[in-house]
């Protein structure tokens, strides 16, 4: 950034302002110089058999790390093997059906040599992410991804971090590239992230409902004080009504307040299919949590009955439950 001003010790926002200008100026420049050496690895990293082998020494290999980390929870076998530990013994992790992804910026890192001989000597295939277009790496690799020419963010130019920055971007890329080819589902996502927030709003609704064993349940011939005793012994807030053996309808405390306006009195000699709502919110066992909460959101509800394919309720699922999931 040549242009900008002098920064004084005083201005630290906008030191760490021109940093983060800096680098997103690279990912600019990253972006407009792609061409048709992505597409080729991606098509040679969708038909590995094997693993993505991942490496890179210094801040290449801790970009390395996350990358193979990456691909590893898109679906994309994938580790990380460190250049130096390569040629003294674990060349042995690296094998025929295995593809390799090798970083280095200036193409010229010497504890790569051994690692890029292996992958030359039994025909396994490797990509290079490099700045450098004429280097070592660049000519044996099988597709060269090159990283255009742009300032490092460091003030004295020297330590990587515009380029660091790219590596990792377009190891991103090629992660959700590889995962839309793939076709993989956020339910796949969620076998590979089973723990924390992110692995509750990947479970699902089967796994945190109550069974059919609790169910709050009535028919639609069912008197209103039966039904309302029904309705308030559960912890639900609401009575499923079924008709043979399906669910037909939904009495809410929404619902009771609207019968009570309008037949004021009435409630109590009426029966449980004039006072439910028709065509009940329902929601699939196999379907994600978080769809489920979307669906409570949508429509104001705290309590969804869970179907299966032939609309008998099997389970419900309440809002503390998801709440106590870690999905609300």
């Amino acid at each position: 950034m040549s242009s900008a001003r002098a920064v004084r010790d005083d201005e630290p926002e906008e030191l760490g302002r021109q940093v983060i200008l800096t680098e997103a100026e690279g990912l600019a420049a990253l972006a407009a110089s792609l061409d048709a050496s992505f597409g080729q690895a991606l098509s040679l990293l969708a038909e590995v058999s094997g693993r993505v082998v991942v490496s890179g020494m210094g801040k290449s290999g801790h970009v390395g790390r996350k990358i193979a980390a990456t691909f590893a929870s898109t679906g994309t076998p994938s580790h990380f093997v460190h250049p130096g530990e390569a040629s003294h013994g674990d060349l042995g992790m690296i094998v025929r059906g295995d593809a390799v992804l090798a970083l280095s910026n200036s193409g010229n890192t010497v504890e790569l040599s051994a690692l890029v001989a292996h992958t030359r000597r039994f025909a396994i295939p490797l990509i290079a992410i490099t700045a450098g277009a004429g280097s070592a790496l660049a000519r044996a690799a099988d597709v060269a991804l090159l990283l255009p020419p742009v300032k490092e963010a460091c003030p004295m130019g020297l330590a990587p971090t515009t380029s660091t920055t790219m590596q990792l971007a377009l190891g991103d890329a090629l992660a959700v590239a590889l995962l839309h080819r793939r076709g993989f589902t956020a339910a796949d996502f969620g076998v590979f992230h089973p723990g924390g927030r992110l692995g509750a709003q990947l479970s699902r609704v089967e796994e945190l409902m109550h069974p059919r064993s609790e169910l709050p349940l009535v028919t639609p011939e069912t008197p209103m004080d039966q039904a309302l005793i029904t309705m308030t012994g559960g912890r639900f807030g609401c009575v499923g009504v079924v008709r043979d053996g399906r669910l037909a309808g939904v009495i809410t405390d929404g619902d009771l307040r609207r019968t009570l306006e309008a037949r004021s009195g009435a409630l109590l000699t009426l029966e449980a299919g004039e006072v439910m709502s028709g065509s009940p919110r329902t929601v699939r066992p196999d379907a994600l949590a978080a769809e489920a909460l979307r669906l409570m959101n949508e429509n104001k509800v705290t309590a969804l009955f869970v179907v299966d394919g032939t609309g008998a309720p099997v389970g419900i699922l309440h809002v503390h439950d998801l709440l106590r999931a870690g999905v609300a």
